[in-house]
């Protein structure tokens, strides 16, 4: 979060943070609550934690302790009793040996630990020791190798160039090897002067038999469903500012995503719409460019191997967590559900709040 001012938690007011500071004679306890009050005050995450010579990744860590337990975690048995088995610059040296190297096992964290501070940590303690440190333990995000660095920038770009309109551009979607595909024109009946709709594109498998919910039971944990099996694919259309749309193509071949792109433009008519979407064969081939063209829609591809930049890939997260402990007795009755739940999740801004605040920003505007 570099430059960026960090989210805090105000557990107190800045009135109790000053008497705090004030009445602890202890310099960690201090350090730690000017941290918190600098951040209360706008600085970012890097400037608080330079003010009191500490490193970014410590303050990170600071700030996760504290929006997540307030004092108590922050300053935690700093006072009597045994001495820890890590002092507070050999915890230091520990957080950046395991963020150079991230993710850990644990096995490999309690290796670590033996073989560069000479320390053994119980197994059942080792946990509450990474949870004192502020460590995250979670299912890692997979990555694409060929993802760029620069995912982000990269982003930015095509969004802005597909906000600029300038009219003696060729159009939008059109690529220097297109020239032999003849005219690109707007079909006559199609308006685009009511404003600008942005939305999402993608393409997802639900499947009714997708158990991604907890339940609770009294003895082992099962459900007997029918067995349904949905063979066509689910695609989505997250609007921030239009008609949101779920649609069940029989297969993915362009002439079949064109049909979706087709049910889009009929459900938000008299409007210009930029369409974020991944660079799956069928949506950047020229015959489906040519037909958003045509439909008055502009097509913002991501960047190779960043499914994480496209918010809907959140929306169909929370529609399989919400289906999931749900028995249907066919294919049309599943596909019923998932267009309810689909309709009320896309209701919501939430899902693509981030993407708005890094990518939409400098375009609010221009939305109609």
């Amino acid at each position: 979060m570099t430059g960026r001012e960090k989210e805090i938690v105000r557990h107190l007011s800045e009135d109790d943070l000053d008497r705090l500071l004030t009445e602890t004679d202890s310099e960690k306890v201090s350090k730690r609550l000017t941290f918190v009050k600098r951040l209360y005050k706008g600085a970012s995450l890097e400037d608080a934690a330079d003010d009191v010579g500490m490193s970014q990744s410590t303050g990170s860590r600071w700030a996760r302790l504290w929006n997540k337990g307030g004092l108590g975690l922050l300053t935690p048995s700093f006072g009597g009793g045994r001495p820890p088995k890590l002092d507070e610059g050999q915890r230091e040296r520990l957080l950046d040996l395991l963020e150079d190297g991230e993710p850990w096992k644990k096995q490999e964290i309690q290796h670590l630990i033996n073989e560069e501070f000479d320390v053994e940590f119980h197994p059942n303690y080792l946990p509450r020791l990474l949870d004192d440190l502020g460590l995250s333990y979670a299912i890692p995000r997979t990555e694409r190798p060929d993802r760029p660095e620069n995912a982000d920038e990269i982003l930015d770009e095509r969004v802005a160039d597909a906000f600029a309109e300038d009219e003696t551009d060729e159009p939008h979607n059109k690529q220097p090897e297109d020239d032999k595909d003849g005219d690109w024109t707007v079909d006559d009946d199609i308006r685009t002067d009511g404003g600008t709709t942005v939305g999402f594109f993608d393409i997802s498998h639900p499947q009714p038999w997708d158990n991604s919910q907890r339940l609770y039971t009294v003895n082992e944990p099962t459900i007997t469903r029918p067995l349904v099996k949905i063979d066509t694919p689910a695609a989505g259309f997250y609007a921030l500012n239009g008609e949101s749309v779920l649609q069940f193509p029989p297969t993915q071949e362009k002439e079949q995503i064109c049909a979706c792109l087709e049910a889009i433009r009929e459900q938000n008519p008299g409007e210009r719409i930029l369409l974020v979407l991944d660079n799956f064969s069928s949506h950047i081939c020229a015959h489906t460019r040519k037909r958003a063209h045509e439909l008055g829609i502009d097509l913002i591809f991501l960047p190779v191997g960043s499914p994480h930049l496209n918010p809907i890939e959140l929306v169909w997260k929370s529609l399989k967590w919400e289906s999931s402990p749900l028995i249907v007795e066919g294919a049309a009755e599943y596909r019923a559900l998932l267009d309810e739940i689909f309709t009320k999740l896309t209701d919501q801004l939430s899902f693509a709040g981030s993407w708005i605040e890094n990518h939409l920003d400098g375009f609010i505007q221009k939305l109609r």
